[in-house]
């Protein structure tokens, strides 16, 4: 499958400014070097033994980084900054670093921030756009949230979007968001083609999920677990103190299990960890509520992690779509709950049933230091990116190096917990729990 993907980059035309960042075209000199358009990764790091197929350019990945010739001018330069969707921790650390390294490596003087998402766009919201400078966005790191705010919605808005951007003019982009605000840039993409224009077209991935394609990691998840981490020892603390303790807590995860997983690994106290991945019963034989009985009588306490798009399947009946184009989903931590509650009742069984949900506390913290670390060189090689004149490309981490992807290969699938992966089998080694929650002869064991 990896062979089908295409890699290109595309650019908007020749390059013949000379970067104004003093860098190295020599190696081994020990200075800073420039990186050159022939320096690729490999994206697939499994082999098998024996002669190994050429890679051809179009199946390896462009590294990221400042060019020794670029192609905008940079006293020519307006350059917009836009966050999508919803809140992830160190989305001010990625307009920081974008915003300082285009003032003081290339002397940009003209970044506008484009307030609320794509409708900040939009003439009828009449929201205006912030001037961003050293001065301005120093700070904002130690800040939760955008400070340029965002929204869902607005990206259809194609012409609308892009008659704004000529009205700005604007020649760089730097989109900041999940899926859907990347599907925007790409339909942006296909306008400003249209109209000839020359403008670069930059995204940075933003998702707490983890769930974008390709790439190692999305900016926010490593934040988003340890908050959930934090949680968890809460939970696990009213479990262990109460008769018959369960804590239940849910984490973000609309169609990956990344941070529920991940959270099970770093915190040692999670006992079942239920994920969209991987489905399971919640009655019979060999259903999750026999599973949780098994555990009170022997422990006398459990904790359970659950993801928000666990059961979906079952728990939806009425399919809807939020503003930026997600499935709308069924709480299912308070039916968890509530089923839990119901079911100790019917056997008899004294609990005591703590749930928390923290999402919008994890996704509007403030970065912790490896994700403000991984935002700062996220914005670093998008600001590099743009002013070489490459466009309609996602900046991202593969086997520990950062590259240019194509948006279009990007977004063409979600990323997902592999049932089969050593992540998922490390899980089931934490937290005990069996490997498949299933019954294999509907609701009751034969005899």
């Amino acid at each position: 499958m990896r062979a089908n993907y295409d890699f290109t980059i595309e650019d908007l035309g020749k390059r013949n400014t000379k970067s104004p960042i003093a860098m190295s075209t020599i190696r081994g000199e020990k200075l800073a070097n420039y990186v050159t358009d022939n320096e690729f990764v490999r994206f697939g790091v499994d082999v098998k033994p024996g002669p190994q197929p050429p890679v051809k350019k179009n199946q390896a990945l462009e590294c990221a980084g400042p060019r020794e010739v670029i192609y905008f001018s940079p006293a020519n330069v307006h350059a917009g900054v836009v966050t999508c969707g919803g809140l992830c921790p160190g989305l001010n650390d990625v307009i920081r670093a974008v915003v300082r390294c285009l003032w003081h490596r290339y002397g940009v003087r003209r970044i506008s921030g484009i307030q609320y998402g794509y409708k900040g766009f939009l003439p009828e919201y009449q929201f205006g756009v912030k001037p961003l400078s050293p001065n301005v966005v120093d700070d904002i790191h130690k800040l939760g949230g955008s400070f340029l705010g965002s929204s869902r919605g607005g990206g259809k808005e194609v012409t609308k979007i892009v008659d704004s951007i000529e009205q700005l003019n604007l020649n760089m982009l730097f989109t900041i968001g999940g899926d859907g605000t990347q599907r925007g840039t790409l339909d942006i993409a296909e306008e400003i083609n249209k109209r000839r224009l020359k403008v670069a077209l930059v995204g940075i991935p933003k998702t707490v999920d983890n769930d974008f394609s390709l790439i190692q990691k999305s900016f926010g998840f490593d934040t988003a677990v340890d908050k959930a981490v934090e949680v968890v020892a809460a939970a696990h603390m009213e479990a262990h103190s109460a008769i018959n303790g369960i804590g239940l807590v849910k984490v973000m995860g609309r169609e990956s299990g990344f941070i529920a997983a991940h959270t099970a690994l770093a915190s040692h106290e999670v006992n079942f960890v239920l994920i969209p991945e991987v489905p399971f019963n919640l009655e019979g034989y060999n259903g999750f509520l026999h599973h949780l009985e098994q555990r009170m009588l022997s422990r006398k306490h459990a904790v359970i992690v659950v993801a928000e798009g666990a059961m979906q399947e079952q728990l939806i009946t009425d399919k809807k779509l939020d503003a930026s184009g997600n499935l709308k989903l069924v709480d299912v931590g308070t039916y968890l709950r509530d089923r839990i509650i119901k079911y100790f009742e019917e056997k008899h069984i004294e609990i005591n049933l703590k749930y928390i949900d923290p999402s919008y506390a994890i996704r509007s913290a403030p970065a912790n230091p490896s994700d403000s670390i991984y935002c700062e060189r996220l914005g670093n090689a998008a600001a590099h990116a743009a002013m070489a004149g490459k466009t309609n490309l996602i900046i991202g981490l593969v086997n520990n190096e950062f590259v240019h992807l194509p948006i279009k290969a990007v977004i063409s699938q979600r990323n997902h917990v592999d049932p089969e992966s050593s992540l998922w089998r490390d899980t089931l080694d934490a937290t005990h729990q069996p490997a498949m929650m299933i019954n294999q002869f509907g609701d009751s064991k034969p005899k």
